[in-house]
């Protein structure tokens, strides 16, 4: 038997570049504070990979579609005067999240198990779902790479960046983008609602353990990777869904380090 023919095997390559991959795009989520942001997209590219399931084409291309205009309706409406951010990504979490179980209740006879949506089945990926996994966490630590400085500076130094020459609203976009990218890879393995807890457990548990860039991200990426591996354990030993073990190991991950780096005496290398 081919080895990507036994859906163990598939699911154990897919939660290592899945975590990896969340804990790579978590350091800056994390170290930008757009968790929220996140939860929004998370929620809101429910409706996008449920319409592409049901006219038949990827879920990765209709999850795109819908955080995409997920990113520019916050914008928009947090542009407006007198509203803010926070309110505007509120809303549209929750009306992205209800446009979706909408689009479900509307097809009877619905083929795909509406918890597949939400908490992932990582024991069903295909070989495709795989290659894009790979495929995307190549992109994205490229685009990371190739963006570090100005992501950095942006981040930290919003008017310094401005002054060096950087454009910041165009580096914004690019890093918003690739976290919406990142969301939709990652739903196979743990699902639109439980994606958040990957991508920011593992980075700010790391952030607990160093200051330093490097050190967070190889840190994130490790923890990330041990969520993924743990989790698939935890199910396989005691019959669990795969997306929650992952996620309650990933929480169990960013607990321990907080109680870890509490112990007198333990100080955070530089």
């Amino acid at each position: 038997m081919n080895w990507w023919d036994d859906a163990l095997h598939r699911a154990t390559a897919e939660v290592i570049l899945v975590g990896a991959l969340a804990g790579l795009i978590g350091v800056q989520v994390v170290l930008r504070r757009l968790s929220f942001f996140t939860m929004a997209l998370t929620h809101a590219t429910f409706p996008g990979v449920v319409a592409a399931s049901i006219i038949g084409v990827n879920i990765f291309v209709g999850g795109v579609a819908a955080g995409a205009v997920v990113a520019l309706g916050v914008a928009a409406l947090s542009r407006r005067q007198g509203q803010n951010a926070a309110a505007a990504t509120g809303v549209v979490l929750s009306g992205g999240f209800a446009l979706g179980a909408g689009l479900v209740a509307t097809q009877n006879g619905f083929s795909r198990d509406l918890s597949s949506f939400l908490v992932g089945s990582v024991l069903t990926v295909s070989p495709q779902d795989l290659v894009l996994t790979a495929v995307v966490l190549l992109v994205v630590a490229g685009v990371l790479a190739i963006g570090a400085r100005p992501l950095l500076f942006t981040g930290f130094d919003r008017t310094g960046a401005r002054a060096a020459g950087f454009a910041t609203t165009a580096w914004d976009a690019v890093l918003l983008f690739t976290i919406e990218v990142v969301v939709v890879t990652v739903v196979p393995a743990v699902g639109t609602i439980l994606a958040l807890a990957l991508i920011v457990a593992p980075a700010a548990a790391a952030r607990m353990w160093s200051h330093r860039l490097p050190v967070i991200t190889a840190l994130a990426m490790a923890f990330g990777v041990l969520s993924g591996l743990g989790g698939l354990y935890v199910s396989s030993r005691w019959n669990l869904a795969a997306g929650a073990s992952i996620t309650l190991v990933a929480t169990a991950t960013l607990l321990l380090s907080s109680l870890l780096v509490r112990i007198p005496g333990r100080a955070v290398p530089a």
